[in-house]
């Protein structure tokens, strides 16, 4: 159960850092609300965080939880913001996700 928190809070961390990239984005009041997803997005994803970490080791619970946040990052760029996807980008993105499973597997 642990894992799934840590994952959900992973994912808010990346909708955290798109409502950043919207804000940039955008003007007028339309901005506030992107800032507003982007406190509500932060803060559940910290107490997602606090939470898992109650049963997983902070190191780990951490580097999981940035990986999560980089890769689906990256990736909602390459599809939402339309940043470029090049060989090395994708490489890079894969052996990140190689990195985050390894470490869930030698975890107790």
């Amino acid at each position: 159960m642990h894992w799934f928190i840590l994952i959900v809070a992973g994912l808010f961390e990346v909708a955290f850092a798109s409502c950043l990239g919207k804000a940039k984005e955008t003007t007028g009041v339309e901005v506030y609300w992107w800032y507003a997803g982007f406190l509500l997005s932060l803060s559940i994803s910290m107490l997602l965080l606090i939470k898992a970490t109650e049963n997983l080791p902070i190191g780990t619970a951490y580097a999981v939880w940035t990986g999560i946040g980089a890769v689906g990052t990256v990736l909602m760029g390459i599809f939402l913001f339309k940043d470029p996807a090049s060989f090395w980008r994708i490489f890079f993105i894969i052996t990140l996700i190689g990195s985050i499973l390894g470490l869930k597997l030698v975890s107790h």
